[in-house]
């Protein structure tokens, strides 16, 4: 058997070859020169920023709902649960709890589990559960339709007491909805033709609630670009009180972040 001959590191590289047919190194190409991000007008006085509200949002808690045992979302029934929210906010159709009368009045006629035996005329959507809030127990997805596609996306976890708590409520013109990596992601018309507009919630355990915490515009798949269009990249989001959206309302500017780091959105193929 002969020997395999020793050689320099540097020279594996460029040889491509190793001792017998089990393989050997290939070599990736050039490595690009990392370039770092360069601080234009280094001078200049930026905004400030406010800190965060060391209080939190406070809790939205359910009225009308007994408490569930072991903070168990599974035995909530979802309709009952928007009817309870119906009855201690009623009337009203702007803010986290606006809701069309038409709707409103849907749902107030929904019967127990009508929303999976007849979910054409009932606008409580079938309910999703998830841990989003990282302590072991699943929170509680609820989707109401309204028309015109809008849907309003619900979230609600139960305390150790086992009361039910809001801790997620937006109405948007809704493409669809996902769940990835423990938050709920929103994907919406961006008001330009072709791209839409993906915005992700996360717990914020500080104030104890989903906050949009990252948006990305996107083209849609299989959209050509318009000539001389630029590609939109993630959209900074402002300041503005989550859930507080009116029904119609696809500005996707004035959030608070929650002081969380932006970062790319999973987009789908």
């Amino acid at each position: 058997m002969a020997a395999c001959t020793l050689l320099p590191l540097s020279a594996l590289v460029p040889l491509l070859t190793g001792c017998g047919d089990t393989g050997g190194l290939v070599s990736a190409g050039a490595t690009a020169t990392a370039s770092g991000p360069v601080h234009l007008w280094p001078d200049r006085r930026g905004a400030s920023v406010p800190p965060a509200d060391p209080g939190g949002a406070p809790p939205e808690y359910v009225k009308g709902i007994p408490p569930v045992r072991d903070q168990d979302v599974h035995a909530v029934d979802p309709v009952a649960l928007v009817q309870a929210e119906l009855r201690a906010h009623p009337d009203t159709e702007v803010g986290a709890d606006g809701m069309p009368p038409r709707t409103a009045a849907a749902i107030r006629a929904c019967a127990k589990d009508r929303a999976e035996e007849e979910p054409e005329s009932c606008p409580v959507l079938k309910p999703y559960y998830r841990d989003l809030t990282g302590d072991g127990k699943d929170e509680l997805i609820v989707g109401i339709e309204f028309p015109d596609k809008m849907m309003s996306v619900r979230v609600y976890t139960a305390d150790p007491d086992g009361r039910l708590n809001r801790i997620m409520a937006t109405t948007e013109t809704v493409i669809s909805v996902e769940l990835a990596d423990g938050d709920v992601i929103l994907r919406v018309p961006s008001g330009n033709h072709g791209y839409e507009l993906i915005t992700a919630w996360s717990w914020d355990e500080k104030q104890l609630t989903m906050l949009p915490t990252r948006e990305q515009i996107v083209r849609v798949p299989g959209n050509p670009q318009a000539p001389g269009s630029r590609e939109p990249g993630n959209r900074e989001p402002g300041n503005r009180d989550p859930g507080s959206r009116e029904p119609g309302s696809r500005d996707p500017g004035g959030r608070d972040r929650g002081g969380r780091e932006q970062a790319p959105l999973p987009v789908r193929p």
